[in-house]
């Protein structure tokens, strides 16, 4: 499994933000006002993951007095990594969609009052896109190849019949 890539996680952020702003366009009157409470729920997921990430580097690092990870719950929180960054790159997406199509608005009372939940929304997710990335880094084994490995193609190799 590879390690995920920014880009990828930027191009989910500005696709979802892009379909969420177009989306807006058609139907934010009929919305009902945004709520701060997924703000809380992002900030503890995010909190749980920097800890775990935190634990297991010194259980796969083999630190004194911890015992070593199985390999199969380190999977799990690789891919467990890999779906929170990717999933709150998604929201973020979704909360700049807001930002962006709120940000001319901001002196009525409701849409300035979403505009702020988005941008607390907007925050929270990129705290989780840390951790999760975090996470995942921790994950790693010391002297991993992918480590500091870029996705350069290996050289050709040369033609067997050609002396």
């Amino acid at each position: 499994m590879k390690p995920t890539r920014a880009r990828t996680l930027v191009l989910i952020i500005v696709l979802a933000a892009a379909v969420t702003w177009a989306v807006l366009d058609a139907i934010y009157a009929s919305l009902p006002p945004l709520t701060w409470t997924g703000v809380p729920a992002l900030l503890i997921a995010a909190g749980a993951e920097a800890w775990t990430g935190r634990d297991l580097r010194a259980r796969i690092q083999g630190k004194r007095g911890t015992r070593p990870a199985p390999p199969l719950f380190v999977a799990r929180m690789v891919a467990l990594a890999k779906a929170s960054s990717q999933a709150a790159a998604l929201l973020a997406g979704i909360c700049a969609g807001f930002m962006i199509y709120l940000s001319d608005m901001a002196s009525a009372p409701t849409p300035r009052a979403d505009l702020i939940d988005a941008s607390l929304s907007f925050g929270a997710c990129l705290v989780l896109l840390a951790a999760a990335l975090f996470l995942e880094y921790c994950c790693r084994v010391p002297g991993d190849p992918d480590e500091d490995k870029d996705d350069v193609p290996p050289p050709p190799r040369e033609s067997p019949f050609h002396h």
